[in-house]
């Protein structure tokens, strides 16, 4: 018997290259329904998605600012490597599982991508731009509510690269007690 979402798990890897051919609206509306069934701490659905194509203006400003936060010149790629669409996920400032829920909707969204051929990126090293000096300013423009804070983001696209998935070491990185 095959299992449909252990095969997905096993076959998903962090895609860094993308053809710039667009996703579908019924793609990108079953990623985010993906990411809106991810269960909440209490329910509590404190979570926001904001979808941006890859062409906007708003990226390359984050670029920018991510690169001079870290003391980085120009590179000939972009943090999201010219995917054709970003989600954004924020979540309310003062929920404490806000993190951990951004993280188990960004999953979700991420296999319901590879399930439909797609490819994609987990999202963090934008998180000082995002939550730094200039907040309000890409929060604004990426249209997060007030009250609340970038936690993850999820590059998606037709990818063009083969990265092989992840290896682990079973008997290294599990304790069983």
């Amino acid at each position: 018997m095959t299992n449909e979402v252990l095969s997905i798990i096993k076959k998903r890897s962090s895609a860094r290259a993308y053809s710039t051919e667009e996703i579908t609206k019924e793609e990108l509306n079953t990623i985010l329904e993906a990411g809106l069934m991810a269960p909440t701490g209490m329910n509590r659905k404190e979570i926001r998605f904001s979808v941006v194509k890859g062409d906007n203006p708003v990226l390359t400003e984050l670029d920018e600012e991510k690169r001079r936060l870290r003391g980085q010149d120009v590179q000939p790629h972009n943090f999201y490597f010219e995917a054709p669409v970003l989600i954004f996920i924020s979540a309310e400032d003062d929920f404490k599982w806000n993190r951990v829920d951004a993280g188990i909707a960004v999953q979700n969204m991420a296999l319901a991508a590879e399930s439909l051929g797609l490819g994609s990126l987990i999202i963090g090293c934008v998180y000082d731009a995002l939550n730094g000096e200039k907040k309000a300013y890409f929060s604004d423009k990426l249209q997060i509510p007030e009250g609340y804070s970038f936690q993850i983001a999820l590059a998606v696209g037709h990818k063009t690269d083969n990265k092989t998935p992840h290896d682990f070491d079973f008997s290294e990185q599990v304790t069983i007690v």
